[in-house]
């Protein structure tokens, strides 16, 4: 199987990867962070790059591109800890065109591609831990109009959307509504996340929103599988950046007169590091390749990658603070932050305790092997 980029891939990461280097610097990341963690004008320039139409269908003004074309653009922004939430609007964009009906997709899918406004899945409530079936929020309709109540949890850049994509219970059937931000949603409760992106408490009193579709589960679990398909290509920029930094205070600082990087102790425990890295590129590899699989097929193997993603995403974090020594936990260094960035990728959408059962509960009797 040839896993090259074509041309038209190649270009694209370049473009992501000039603009990461010049627009998303450290620096210029902390200063995200110390303003509250969301940048509009990040934003809006990966807007104009055309990374939020990435997926939009071109009937919709978007770029028609697929998984592979999303996780090259992933691995290049998680060089970068790039914390505006791209992939919520992938998310949006996955289910409006598999699920929704035609006036929701000619209402939002052009302004999502354009970066007129953005969307995020709000469907995290306390206590539901990673369960996609557990779900409080109801949904009633009044007047041939579609009412929301609940309160989701952990909304990223909340304060900020346009939107949300939220699983409601109609008569205990959990659905699929979007709801348009209005004066029934509160979202001023707003914080950090451990990697400094910004995160708000969704309330919702019979807020006026616009139906989806009635098969929630069904369209929760194509939500899930994009974002964590996403957030492994992530991990992997992320796990390339970690160990490059690494390497490179290796070579550079000095005991008994020498580089460190000449200890062989330390020369095996970067080969570790490497080797978790390719492990988990394989496994994003797979994750995205299998996106446009059947639903079965394609959960699965998500769970499957999102697994070893966590598994490696902890071994090379560990190894690059434990290398690094004192700096290496310190705010003003880079390495703590991927580390809290890879931590918090390991939490999201399902931890790896979390997507081994998933893959367990799927394993058949053969597991693979005598098949």
């Amino acid at each position: 199987m040839d896993f090259d980029f074509s041309d038209d891939q190649t270009q694209l990461r370049d473009a992501v990867r000039k603009w990461v280097d010049k627009a998303y610097s450290f620096d210029e990341r902390r200063s995200v962070v110390a303003a509250g963690g969301f940048s509009a004008s990040a934003y809006q320039a990966m807007a104009e790059l055309g990374l939020c139409g990435l997926y939009v269908q071109d009937a919709y003004g978007g770029m028609n591109m697929g998984p592979v074309e999303g996780m090259v653009v992933m691995e290049e922004l998680g060089r970068g800890m790039v914390m505006e939430p791209l992939v919520h609007t992938w998310i949006s964009t996955a289910v409006l065109q598999a699920h929704g009906p035609e006036d929701l997709k000619t209402e939002w899918l052009p302004r999502l591609a354009g970066g007129e406004a953005l969307l995020v899945l709000a469907h995290h409530e306390q206590g539901a831990r990673y369960k996609l079936g557990k779900c409080q929020a109801t949904a009633n309709q009044a007047d041939g109009v579609w009412h929301v109540t609940g309160h989701k949890s952990l909304v990223p850049a909340g304060d900020q959307a346009h939107g949300f994509l939220v699983p409601a219970l109609v008569k205990g059937q959990q659905a699929m509504f979007l709801v348009p931000r209005s004066a029934a949603i509160n979202t001023t409760r707003v914080y950090a996340a451990q990697d400094g992106s910004r995160m708000s408490e969704l309330l919702m009193k019979d807020a006026p929103a616009q139906l989806i579709t009635l098969e929630g589960l069904t369209a929760l679990q194509l939500a899930i599988d994009v974002g964590a398909a996403s957030l492994c290509a992530e991990a992997v920029g992320l796990m390339e950046k970690t160990l490059a930094v690494t390497v490179e205070y290796l070579n550079t600082r000095k005991q008994f007169g020498v580089a460190i990087a000449s200890f062989q102790a330390l020369r095996h425990r970067v080969a570790d590091m490497k080797m978790q890295l390719e492990l988990g590129r394989s496994m994003s590899y797979y994750a995205s390749l299998k996106l446009n699989a059947p639903a079965a097929e394609r959960s699965v193997a998500v769970s499957r990658a999102k697994f070893q993603i966590g598994r490696s995403a902890r071994h090379v974090g560990q190894e690059a603070v434990q290398l690094h020594g004192g700096i290496g936990v310190t705010d003003e260094y880079i390495v703590s932050h991927c580390f809290k960035r890879l931590t918090q990728i390991e939490l999201s959408l399902g931890d790896s305790l979390h997507h081994l059962g998933e893959v367990s509960t799927h394993m058949q009797e053969t597991a693979g092997v005598f098949a």
